[in-house]
């Protein structure tokens, strides 16, 4: 079975089909071990302290539109 093309740097051929990524990933999934799960303890509010955003973040997450728009 032929593989279908892929981008290159030379230029743009067939693009990569979502069929062959999930193929790819399937193959290269063995060669990760995942890490044991380690539970998560919830924080207490109280220390939670000290978090600030820059304001060009700030600006950009208030330019975008709200979930579903």
């Amino acid at each position: 079975m032929k593989r279908p093309a892929r981008l290159s740097a030379e230029g743009p051929e067939s693009p990569e089909t979502m069929a062959s990524l999930r193929g790819d990933c399937a193959r290269m999934a063995p060669h990760w071990a995942a890490p044991a799960k380690a539970a998560a303890a919830p924080v207490p509010p109280s220390l939670i302290h000290g978090v600030t955003v820059p304001s060009s973040s700030a600006r950009l997450i208030d330019g975008m539109s709200e979930y579903g728009d």
